[in-house]
């Protein structure tokens, strides 16, 4: 099989459909563990040895660091066909491949070195709400705080946590213009305390656990701001800030759920007996069918022709738009809202056996989860068609806020 053809921005030493291969290999472990993955209230060691090898964490860094280097369209190729199999296993990938990019992107040299070096390989989960507080003393700083929805947690290595600095007199530090700064800090995960209270409707086996830190130091190398960080390397790609390569992760995610849902009702409706048997020869339930399979395919559509439009960008050494950030957001958006209604329609057609434990039934459940999570919330939406639309022009996103220039 030839390699694809690739430009030079990328990485060569990695084919992503080896990869792909991978997965397809280890696939049947990941769907054999899923329900003990949730029951277990994260991946059981089965599961995250299956897909340690695949090393999530490095897909978009640098091959200097030890990295893929990979497109965002193959890593979301990636990202797809592992939540196809589980939709906890491919959560925990995605918060791995997305923080392990920004924690590549923004820290500085002397930390990569250390974090991405030869010999290591390090994972990393945490929680990008600013729930704890920094103190400066010499060398770096002493973290404190509190924090929820870690997921991968317990199987990462490095923790990312969004904190404020103290001003030193307890409240957040602002800098010359007057906004809070927000720093992220990155500390070993032993040095935490991890707290459970992981008892959730879906994407139970995630582990999105609550953690905190107590007095922990972090040395002044292992933080960036993460409202304003300039990316430190692949300047042009990591012009999405955190919150681009976040959507990369929950856009793969939603791809491989949607598509999951689709295979599963569709090979339920073509089983012999039951309910199954007459849902088969329902002419409503094909149209049905048909309609979900289109709107799932649009969605699709659109997120890599957004995609593929900033690669396009980032080859030629441009940054990423403001314009281009904002279909980031739309394309998120629309590909969980038309899970939504796929996972919606296969629920209801599915009858008894959706009712029951199985893949229509968990896979429902997750959708749900993850529809209701921040990153597609409808004031990102709103923000993104004002843009879009022409209203605000003159903004640019930070974080989830798209902001007037300064």
């Amino acid at each position: 099989m030839n390699k694809p053809i690739r430009h030079g921005y990328w990485g060569s030493a990695v084919d992503y459909r080896d990869l792909l291969t991978k997965i397809e290999e280890i696939g049947p472990i990941l769907e054999k563990n899923a329900a003990a993955d949730e029951e277990k209230g994260e991946l059981t060691a089965e599961s995250f040895e299956a897909l340690k090898p695949l090393r999530f964490s490095h897909l978009l860094a640098t091959e200097a660091l030890g990295g893929a280097q990979l497109p965002p369209t193959q890593v979301l190729e990636l990202l797809a066909a592992v939540t196809w199999h589980s939709g906890s296993a491919g959560w925990v990938s995605m918060v791995h491949c997305c923080i392990g990019a920004m924690s590549a992107a923004f820290l500085p040299d002397s930390a990569v070195e250390r974090l991405f070096g030869p010999g290591t390989d390090n994972r990393f989960s945490g929680q990008g709400a600013p729930l704890g507080m920094l103190k400066k003393v010499e060398g770096g700083y002493r973290l404190t705080g509190k924090w929820s929805y870690g997921s991968g947690f317990s199987h990462a290595t490095y923790s990312h946590s969004a904190c404020f600095v103290d001003d030193g007199t307890g409240k957040p530090a602002k800098d010359e213009n007057g906004n809070v700064i927000v720093m992220c800090a990155h500390a070993p995960i032993e040095e935490h305390v991890q707290l459970g209270n992981w008892d959730v409707l879906g994407l139970g086996g995630t582990g999105s656990i609550d953690y905190a830190a107590e007095d922990v130091f972090i040395a002044e190398d292992l933080v960036f701001p993460i409202l304003t960080a300039p990316p430190q390397r692949l300047k042009e790609l990591f012009s999405l800030g955190v919150v681009g390569l976040a959507a990369i992760g929950h856009t793969g995610w939603a791809l491989g759920t949607g598509r999951r849902m689709l295979d599963e009702i569709a090979k339920f409706a073509r089983s012999k007996s039951g309910r199954a048997g007459l849902l088969g020869e329902s002419e409503k339930f094909w149209y049905d069918y048909g309609r979900a399979e289109a709107r799932y395919r649009a969605a699709r559509a659109f997120v890599f022709e957004t995609w593929r439009d900033i690669e396009a960008t980032v080859e030629a050494g441009t940054a990423v738009t403001t314009q281009q950030i904002s279909l980031v957001h739309l394309a998120k958006s629309e590909i969980h809202e038309a899970g939504v209604d796929i996972c919606n329609f296969a629920y209801r057609a599915s009858g008894g056996a959706g009712l029951r434990a199985g893949v229509i039934q968990r896979t429902f459940r997750e959708m749900m989860v993850a529809a209701n999570h921040f990153t597609i919330a409808p004031s990102i939406v709103t923000s993104a068609g004002r843009n879009i639309g022409g209203q605000w022009t003159n903004r640019v996103w930070q974080f989830y806020d798209l902001i007037e220039k300064k």
